[in-house]
């Protein structure tokens, strides 16, 4: 319903309780009034799923082949100089954070692509923005262009950005259809892949051994060093996000119904798609390719939330969480060994490919 202000042009819209949705209005004392429409739903899920990352990051810190008090832990958190200070400060909680940084990254990506394109089975994964940071990595080792570790992340994440931009262009025809999209993106993983096999069957043994360790996504041995540059990107990302949110809901009715309401279909696409191939690329360049994150959160995300379009936020928290646990328990499953976090992952996470492609079959 509509109601009919003092200033005469303007109106407010209200909304029924019914569909859970609130609006927060600015003071009347305020020049300018604005309004802000949250579910509240999906609030109460945002907060179930931090206390949720927050226990899991505790425990994170606390288990692995020494266990280490969660009093000892905040001890050494405040500067403290306890015997497992090496143990919590230098490794777990740095790797506990990059792994946060980058389920994120991921969960935002995953929800970004598969609004744009309408199609919960289309990710960074499936688009070619891992197979192209692989194929960077390995041809920068193979020219001799950089030996060095830290500067991988740089050429993975050029890597990932040339490849979701081939596949733009090949796959953009007057518009964004969702089938060719994820159709070119599996064409050119694949090409990709081919050129990765083919270093490894053809390349020294100690080059071979670093490109297979990156390959398999890990955190181990990471920290700080790959946090940072992350953490950086989500933060410029921020005021982009908010923008992607507010545009998420004109593209969830369709790409002819928000154009007939005046909305600019094309460059919210581009833009959108943009925004999710940097933090996919930024991820991978930080902790390797990790598979089924971006994914399986958006969809678990809308599932908690029950919203129509992916919920951002709840995303983002879901990657993170997903992310964590599952480094807690590839660290802690098998102690002493370890399973690279991006093979435990794909474990998990086929099985739900698997079904989706089903359940999208039965439909």
């Amino acid at each position: 319903m509509r109601d009919s202000g003092a200033r005469g042009s303007r109106t407010r819209t209200t909304y029924p309780r019914s569909a859970g949705l609130r609006v927060l209005r600015a003071p009347r004392s305020s020049r300018r009034r604005f309004s802000v429409l949250w579910h509240r739903r999906s609030a109460v899920v945002a907060l179930v799923l931090f206390l949720l990352l927050a226990a899991t990051a505790i425990l994170s810190a606390c288990a692995g082949q020494t266990w280490v008090t969660p009093g000892e832990v905040y001890g050494i958190l405040r500067g403290g100089q306890g015997a497992q200070r090496l143990v919590v400060g230098e490794l777990r909680v740095p790797r506990i954070v990059l792994g946060a940084l980058v389920g994120a990254a991921l969960g935002l990506a995953g929800a970004l692509i598969q609004s744009v394109t309408r199609n919960p089975l289309a990710s960074p994964d499936v688009i070619g923005v891992g197979h192209g940071a692989a194929a960077a990595t390995v041809l920068a080792l193979a020219t001799g262009v950089t030996a060095s570790p830290n500067a991988l992340p740089l050429v993975s994440v050029a890597g990932g950005l040339a490849a979701a931009g081939l596949v733009w262009a090949v796959a953009w025809r007057g518009g964004m259809r969702a089938s060719r999209f994820v159709l070119t993106g599996v064409g050119v993983g694949v090409a990709l892949s081919a050129v990765v096999q083919l270093y490894l069957t053809d390349s020294e043994l100690e080059q071979a051994e670093l490109v297979k360790l990156w390959l398999t996504g890990s955190l181990n041995g990471r920290g700080w060093e790959q946090a940072g540059p992350l953490a950086l990107v989500l933060l410029l990302s921020l005021p982009v996000l908010v923008w992607a949110a507010r545009a998420l809901r004109p593209l969830g009715l369709g790409a002819d119904t928000a154009t007939a309401l005046g909305f600019r279909v094309r460059r919210a696409q581009l833009g959108l798609t943009a925004l999710g191939v940097v933090l996919a690329a930024s991820a991978t360049g930080a902790a390797g390719p990790i598979g089924f994150v971006a994914l399986t959160a958006p969809q678990l995300a809308r599932r908690l939330t029950r919203t129509p379009h992916l919920p951002l936020t709840a995303s983002a928290l879901t990657g993170a969480l997903t992310l964590t646990a599952a480094d807690l328990t590839a660290r802690t499953v098998l102690i002493p060994l370890e399973i690279p976090v991006g093979a435990l992952t794909a474990l998990v996470g086929a099985p739900y490919l698997l079904w989706l492609l089903g359940s999208k079959n039965s439909r």
